[in-house]
């Protein structure tokens, strides 16, 4: 009964993939519904297909999102590729040769320079890597495939405004497989909320003005909630017996130094927390034999930019190094 079973459901999702895949159009076809699409948001046609002129299906955007990694890295493992030593030495050697424009943008948006650096170092290594697809095809093969299609469509059309705009030419208008774009990788819908013309050259230039990245990345943080006044978070210890269903994010998971001084953390070095008001959660990416954070509000910000723990440490660590020389 139970192989019975078993054949039943492989016939059925055979079934499944066949008439789906003699369902779906080819392309060339899904690329002409996109075309009247953008056509009907109010785009013209004549610009809409200047913008499709070349456009093309890459599979590789679809295997690179299909393979992500799935093996769960360390948290120490992660930050040892994610900020090693010669990436400290380099944010410290890029941040004095940007002094001036990190000063000026720090002080006009509240951000401290040594996260926008930190930032900057691990989205595009300083601006070096910053993908080579061409972000149309991109985002147009990836809705085409189909299982973010709405996420990608909206994408795509915010693409086209940032074109239409003048941000960028088409033919430098490259970035990830997954239409991550420029030194800050931002997606489109990113880039129109919080990208910045800085030096007022009419342009919003994440591909190639410092001057733009920088305020462009500080611009989402201050809009997301950032406070100049604190910094990200600390590493601390927990006395033995710890409570381990206290940790995580949220509001219902904020409390007071004070509160989790009693509680039973402590410094990493095992001194008794600062006696400062100010609300905390604890994070444990690793659970209670890896590394454990008091974070605070910044952190959360953080977290809007790129919802991994793992990736908000990184920053908070990047940037403490940066504040420390080393």
């Amino acid at each position: 009964m139970k192989k019975m079973f078993a054949w039943f459901l492989s016939m059925a999702w055979l079934v499944n993939t066949v008439v789906f895949a003699q369902d779906k159009p080819e392309f060339s076809e899904y690329v002409v519904m996109l075309k009247q699409e953008a056509v009907a948001q109010g785009f013209s046609a004549s610009f809409v297909e200047q913008q499709f002129s070349d456009v093309q299906f890459h599979q590789k955007a679809v295997v690179a999102d299909k393979n992500q990694p799935e093996s769960k890295l360390t948290l120490d493992k992660y930050l040892g590729t994610r900020v090693p030593d010669w990436k400290v030495q380099k944010a410290l050697k890029l941040m004095a040769e940007h002094q001036v424009e990190l000063d000026k943008v720090e002080q006009q948006y509240g951000v401290q320079k040594r996260f926008i650096v930190a930032l900057w170092a691990n989205e595009s290594n300083f601006g070096t890597y910053m993908g080579k697809y061409p972000v149309i095809s991109s985002l147009a093969t990836m809705a085409y495939e189909g299982r973010r299609e709405d996420f990608f469509k909206k994408q795509l059309f915010a693409a086209l405004t940032i074109l239409q705009e003048g941000h960028i030419s088409k033919e430098q208008f490259l970035g990830s497989w997954a239409g991550a774009m420029g030194q800050s990788q931002f997606i489109p819908t990113t880039f129109l909320a919080y990208a910045v013309d800085f030096d007022l050259d009419g342009k919003k230039d994440i591909w190639g003005n410092s001057s733009d990245v920088f305020a462009s990345i500080a611009n989402f943080l201050k809009s997301e909630g950032w406070n100049n006044d604190l910094t990200w978070g600390r590493q601390v210890v927990l006395l033995e017996g710890f409570d381990m269903a206290l940790a995580g994010l949220g509001k219902t998971n904020k409390r007071s130094l004070a509160q989790w001084q009693s509680l039973g953390v402590r410094r990493y070095g095992g001194e008794d927390l600062p006696a400062i008001e100010l609300q905390a959660s604890l994070v444990a990416p690793d659970g209670v034999s890896g590394r454990i954070y008091l974070v605070y509000d910044n952190f959360d910000t953080l977290m809007k930019w790129n919802r991994s723990s793992y990736f908000g440490v990184s920053i908070g660590y990047l940037s403490d190094r940066i504040k420390k020389g080393s």
